[in-house]
C-alpha cells in the first residue's frame, strides 16, 4: 500500500494498515470488517485502493463485507483508548 502513501492519500494507507480479514475470491479481495468510520474510509477510497492494487500488477476489485459488531459501542471506544493510552487508562466501574 506504499502507492496510497506516495500519492498522499495517508489516512487510507493508515486505514489498510489496520486490516485484518482479508480473502482472495477470483478477482476480487474482499475485507471484511465492522461497520464503522475505518469501513466508511474504506467504500470511499474504493478507486485509490483498485489503483494500489493496479499498480502492483493485481488486477483485483476490491468487495467490502460488512459484519456484525461483536462488542457493544462502548466497548469499542474502551478498546480505542487502550490503543492510544495504553496503561495510562484506568477504567473504574466496568
Amino acid at each position: 500500500m506504499l502507492y496510497l502513501k506516495e500519492h498522499r492519500f495517508v489516512a487510507l494507507h493508515m486505514a489498510c494498515g489496520d486490516i485484518t480479514d482479508v480473502q482472495l475470491d477470483g478477482d476480487k479481495i474482499v475485507v471484511n470488517i465492522e461497520e464503522g468510520m475505518l469501513a466508511d474510509l474504506l467504500k470511499e477510497g474504493r478507486r485509490e485502493i483498485e489503483n494500489a492494487l493496479r499498480w502492483q500488477g493485481l488486477d483485483l476489485k476490491l468487495e467490502i463485507n460488512l459484519i456484525e459488531s461483536k462488542s457493544l459501542p462502548q466497548q469499542q471506544d474502551i478498546n480505542t483508548l487502550k490503543k492510544i493510552l495504553g496503561n495510562k487508562l484506568t477504567i473504574i466501574g466496568g
